[in-house]
């Protein structure tokens, strides 16, 4: 099982959850994807995409007023 790093500061929907699929398809079952980014939208979006596809959110925090992390395990 490896870690995975993303950092889509400064893109605006849809390029994170774009990016992050994009991730997701090099990764092995049970390795997992750290997305840090900053736009609002993809709060939602990254969340809802990993549920509609069994991903699991691992973990999930504002890191500042206006960016976030998220840890989706591949399945």
């Amino acid at each position: 099982m490896g870690v995975d790093g993303l950092h889509d500061r400064r893109q605006v929907c849809p390029f994170p959850l774009v990016e992050v699929k994009d991730a997701m398809t090099g990764l092995e079952v049970g390795d997992e994807l750290v997305i840090n980014f900053d736009c609002t939208q993809a709060t939602e979006a990254i969340s809802q995409w990993a549920a509609e596809n069994g991903y699991p959110v691992t973990h999930f925090s504002r890191v500042t007023d206006a960016s976030w992390t998220i840890t989706v395990r591949k399945a």
